[in-house]
């Protein structure tokens, strides 16, 4: 009786705690400083919330905190409010060891309790412009040439916009859905003839995909069935030819299409923006492949790893599977300057009937590839494992000799001293 009123007592005060830590809780525009008391509460609170998982020491944490301060209250006055937190995740290492956190800062955005890893930009305007993205409607409905303007403009260069002129939202509503946090989704209810030359499409229904960052965008036309649609909208996430950076690697690592990388001396160089333009065509023709490039000059290294580098004949084609391996086609290894169209078009042919030579990207060492999956924090906790299990088994092992030395206390007649001293600590083993 008296163990049931004591649980009853716990119960009620733990109940009081949480609902207590709760309500101190606000999306009052304040950034939010959590720890390990409150930030699960504080995730459950709240549908969406930004968490600056930061170190007291870090220079760039330093730097982050005031544009963080001067976005909180915009993004907290939505109508579909954002929180933003921090954790000193330096002095909370079980909150650090929860999420993967192994450099700071490291921001985690937060949607109904699911984490994602946050890779916008850390601007305070363009934070809140890349942030308003995840509350906004699933399909935003446009009525006018100056609704569909001022859509695009809010919508900013983050994200790749798609525009159905002509077509119900029923068609796209579950794609929008799906592709909610990679894409903005809308349609065009009225427009105008001006609307169609600047938006490019001649008919309608029409679906135009437009990557502003890019200044690029594709058109299409149907049969807006799932399947067609969806490989449309799945295939336009990315612009028809990508710069190869550290941020859309990993846009590429998602997607499952092979990559055809062109590797060239220096992407900025009229030249290789001649020859991207040549991409750009050959992209549209084989919407089955995602064109990318890369300049030595801006990735050395990355470029290294595909035999690429000052000393080779450049540009290179390659057909890379986003892995370890690449395939070179046999007789076009490098373009030449004149004709690179044709070049380009007999790359292609010769990979598709397998004209191909197989070879191994130079790719990092075992444990940088196990620091890539899972963080340094998680190998060290892994090690820790590993030698908690070792001590353990330590401990069993002096256990069983101390009794054994306690048997053969008490039945030494039936045991010789060197039998005795077998299993004394100066042999045991680790």
């Amino acid at each position: 009786m008296r163990l049931s009123i004591i649980l009853l007592l716990l119960f009620s005060i733990l109940k009081a705690g949480i609902r207590s830590t709760a309500s101190e809780l606000k999306a009052d525009g304040k950034v939010l400083e959590l720890d390990e008391s409150n930030f699960d509460s504080a995730i459950s609170s709240f549908d969406y919330i930004l968490v600056d998982f930061y170190a007291p020491w870090c220079g760039h944490c330093k730097r982050l905190s005031p544009r963080l301060d001067e976005a909180a209250p915009i993004l907290a006055g939505l109508k579909e409010p954002i929180v933003i937190a921090k954790v000193n995740a330096d002095k909370y290492t079980r909150l650090a060891s929860t999420y993967d956190i192994d450099g700071y800062p490291t921001l985690k955005f937060f949607m109904h309790g699911v984490s994602m890893e946050y890779h916008g930009p850390r601007k305070a305007d363009l934070l809140v412009q890349y942030l308003k993205k995840f509350v906004a409607p699933d399909v935003s409905i446009l009525s006018s040439d100056p609704a569909i303007n001022d859509f695009v403009e809010a919508a900013g260069t983050f994200f790749p916009i798609y525009i159905g002129f002509g077509l119900n939202e029923t068609v796209i509503s579950n794609l929008a859905v799906k592709y909610k946090k990679k894409a903005w989704f809308s349609v065009a209810k009225d427009f105008s003839e001006d609307g169609m030359v600047l938006y490019d499409f001649d008919k309608v229904p029409s679906l135009v995909a437009l990557h502003p960052s890019y200044k690029q965008q594709s058109v299409f036309y149907g049969p807006f069935e799932d399947t067609f649609l969806g490989d449309f909208i799945k295939q336009n996430l990315l612009p028809l030819v990508v710069p190869l950076n550290h941020e859309t690697l990993k846009l590429l690592k998602d997607d499952e299409r092979k990559i055809v990388l062109t590797i060239t001396a220096d992407e900025n160089e009229d030249q290789s923006q001649n020859l991207i333009k040549l991409l750009r065509a050959a992209a549209s023709a084989n919407r089955d492949l995602v064109f990318s490039y890369v300049g030595v000059k801006q990735w050395e290294d990355f470029a290294d790893k595909f035999e690429a580098n000052e000393k080779t004949k450049l540009p290179k084609m390659i057909v890379w599977n986003g892995d370890e391996e690449y395939l070179s086609v046999v007789g076009v290894e490098s373009l030449d300057n004149e004709n690179q169209g044709s070049q380009i078009s007999r790359f292609l042919e010769g990979y598709r009937e397998g004209r191909t030579e197989r070879k191994t990207v130079k790719g990092p060492s075992f444990m940088d590839f196990i620091h890539s999956l899972i963080g340094i924090r998680s190998v060290y906790i892994i090690v820790f494992i590993v030698a908690m299990m070792m001590l353990v088994q330590n401990i069993g092992k002096e256990d069983e000799s101390q009794r054994a030395s306690g048997r053969d206390a008490v039945d030494h007649a039936e045991i010789s001293e060197a039998e005795s001293s077998q299993y004394g600590p100066q042999k045991k083993e680790d």
